[in-house]
């Protein structure tokens, strides 16, 4: 059985350096998850659609419109509601 989830799909890109993330962002998954993990979350980005740029995938994590990350890619329900953008 499938699950219909709606939302739009964007894809997560590995960079050389980190782009900077607000403390926020990285206070809400620093408990969460290991050191080794979080260190390469911090050079993924996300095109982010509410904000119309590039953003941390940290950020996109901690964003109230972040559904699921699959195999590279994020779901997002960018129309609706309110939140980080």
């Amino acid at each position: 059985m499938e699950v219909e989830i709606d939302g739009i799909e964007l894809e997560v890109r590995a960079l050389d350096r980190a782009p900077p993330v607000p403390k926020e962002a990285l206070d809400t998954i620093k408990g969460l998850i290991s050191g080794k993990k979080l260190a390469k979350m911090r050079r993924e980005v996300v095109d982010c659609p509410v904000r119309g740029k590039p953003v941390s995938f940290i950020e996109c994590f901690s964003c109230e419109r972040f559904i699921r990350r699959i195999r590279g890619k994020v779901t997002c329900a960018s129309l609706g509601g309110k939140g980080n953008g």
